[in-house]
């Protein structure tokens, strides 16, 4: 798509590419929670747009943006000239309303969401060698999850895992703390029960259940080249009998001074860990 080539798209309002125009202001502004669960998500942040667009654009469904972004997302606004978006310049005040959020970057878009891949298609599609995976149990705090995901994305993670009666799912809040690393991770359903453990092991990957103590140091550890992580949520932990199902328990050491790493920080270094005793090979 080209860019500079082509003409400046122009502030007109209020919306453009000959979309019906929206019932009501108001209606627009609804704040991004109650649409969690449908079938759409708002994103709101640079890097997370634009990392949605880059990837999926047909999944573009609507977009607000300030005036100053317009030379920024040329190429976002020529995609919704060319395909019929709805898009709307508005000022800083309408998008932290509709973002329900300050932490907008001057640019708010309605999306299509994307649902968890099924385990088994997941595993067929899954290129052989060294893959690590992250399996979240209980882990729910939006900003965590973000973090997690951007940590996910630098070390080329192969995909989250989410327990079949896990409700966590991808927010716009989770995808600006991951600055485009939510594009780049699938979220992946597991199987029920015991079946989830036995395809993942039939697929070469070891389970290590990480613990705040008693577990082998994960620093003096030799890691397999085919890793799950198994990170637990905050304050509760992770389920007994799934640690006691995996191959593995891991805690990494520290100071002292604090009882623990948080999930999303403990994550990072595990996933670096890996990554280096993977390099080493």
């Amino acid at each position: 798509m080209r860019d500079s080539d082509d003409a400046p798209v122009p502030p007109a309002d209020p919306w453009h590419s000959g979309r019906v125009r929206e019932p009501s202001r108001a209606h627009a502004q609804q704040p991004h929670a109650s649409r969690q669960r449908d079938s759409e998500l708002r994103l709101y942040g640079l890097n997370a747009v634009q990392a949605a667009f880059a990837r999926r654009p047909q999944a573009l469904r609507k977009l607000y943006l300030l005036e100053s972004r317009i030379p920024q997302l040329q190429p976002l606004l020529q995609w919704c000239v060319a395909h019929r978006i709805g898009y709307r310049v508005v000022e800083a005040a309408d998008l932290s309303k509709l973002a329900a959020s300050s932490h907008h970057e001057g640019v708010v878009a309605d999306v299509a969401r994307e649902s968890p891949l099924p385990m088994s298609t997941w595993l067929r599609a899954l290129a052989p060698g060294p893959q690590c995976a992250l399996w979240l149990d209980g882990v729910g705090n939006p900003h965590n999850f973000g973090a997690i995901l951007r940590a996910s994305a630098h070390f080329g993670v192969a995909a989250i895992l989410l327990p079949q009666q896990s409700e966590l799912a991808l927010s716009g809040a989770a995808a600006r703390v991951a600055e485009g690393g939510a594009e780049a991770v699938p979220l992946v359903r597991l199987e029920t029960g015991a079946g989830a453990l036995g395809q993942l092991r039939d697929a070469g990957f070891q389970l290590a259940a990480t613990v705040v103590r008693g577990g082998d140091d994960v620093f003096a550890t030799v890691l397999p080249s085919r890793l799950v992580y198994v990170m637990g949520a905050e304050g509760e932990g992770m389920d007994a009998a799934l640690v006691a199902a995996c191959d593995r328990r891991l805690s990494i050491p520290g100071s002292g001074a604090v009882e623990s790493l948080n999930v999303a920080a403990a994550t990072a270094v595990l996933l670096a860990q890996w990554m280096r005793v993977v390099r080493a090979d």
